[in-house]
């Protein structure tokens, strides 16, 4: 079976097309440059310009949408801000219109979405039919709106899709965590802004299994909070992670307004609350590797 993936070279794709290969799939990737993506079949696509290889949806099997420039790449500007929303929604689009070539053969179509989409909820408890929390000011919660929107036409048009709600995805190749472990490793490590704000997390391998499982199983359709069942507090967090890495915490809370005035609109990534239920995903018959926030952070770190 012939799974596509856009955003492929990304921390998620990267994993996932590993993974994908490991189980008896091929993997071809879309991608803007092809020769980047030199040890997996690429076929060649332009959002922008809405061009696409003819061959790549005849191709595949499955696609897995996770195209779209990261939100934590630099501060907010009003330029960036237009090419996080518009490189998933042009993306989403492009997809839409080679799908609906009666000539493919594709079974599902799995589209990233993020629980960011909840926007900023203190301690409620988050399942799929929460509505989305769409402040004018919550960019994260309308650009995550916005692509999930965008991934309706393709359920319209009869193909399976699946909407995984994606949380903190902990992984030491990319993404927050790094980030989170540098200043703990330094011994600078604290709490962000109040502390209390819930983290919904996910260890990487357990991401990719569950896109794995959202892709051979046919009761899999509509969307799924991807998150593991135990959500912690930023304080509960930043203490486990330097109980593993074997390093105190010494220093006070990291103010909020400090983190505003540093990252901008941006601190919103490190501020919002998202208690976020996995409750749907195991209800499927998912079971996780890493339901527990310690025994994920000691497979990332346990040796160092």
């Amino acid at each position: 079976m012939k799974v596509l993936i856009t955003g492929g070279t990304g921390l998620i794709g990267t994993r996932l097309a590993e993974m994908l290969i490991d189980s008896g799939y091929e993997v071809a990737l879309l991608s803007r440059e092809p020769a980047k993506s030199s040890h997996f079949r690429s076929f060649r696509w332009d959002p922008r310009a809405g061009t696409m290889d003819d061959a790549a949806i005849l191709y595949a099997d499955y696609i897995v949408n996770l195209a779209g420039a990261s939100v934590s790449d630099g501060k907010w500007t009003d330029e960036r801000k237009r090419d996080i929303m518009s490189s998933r929604l042009g993306g989403l689009a492009l997809l839409h219109r080679e799908l609906g070539n009666p000539r493919h053969h594709v079974q599902a179509f799995i589209s990233a979405s993020a629980i960011g989409v909840y926007g900023d909820t203190g301690d409620k408890l988050l399942t799929e039919e929460t509505p989305p929390g769409l402040p004018t000011h919550d960019f994260l919660a309308d650009v995550a709106h916005q692509w999930e929107l965008a991934a309706e036409p393709v359920a319209k048009l009869g193909i399976r899709t699946v909407v995984p709600r994606i949380g903190i995805v902990l992984s030491k190749e990319g993404g927050a965590l790094p980030q989170i472990a540098r200043p703990v490793k330094l011994g600078a490590g604290a709490a962000l802004g109040s502390g209390k704000q819930y983290m919904s997390w996910i260890h990487l391998d357990d991401l990719c299994r569950l896109f794995i499982a959202m892709l051979e199983g046919a009761a899999w359709e509509g969307t799924y909070n991807a998150v593991a069942p135990n959500p912690v507090t930023n304080q509960e967090f930043t203490k486990e992670l330097a109980e593993v890495l074997h390093r105190p915490l010494i220093l006070p809370k990291v103010p909020a307004f400090g983190l505003k005035l540093a990252m901008g609109e941006m601190s919103e990534i490190v501020l919002a609350s998202q208690r976020v239920s996995a409750a749907k995903v195991l209800a499927q018959g998912f079971r996780f590797e890493y339901p527990e926030l310690r025994g994920a952070l000691e497979a990332l770190y346990g040796g160092e």
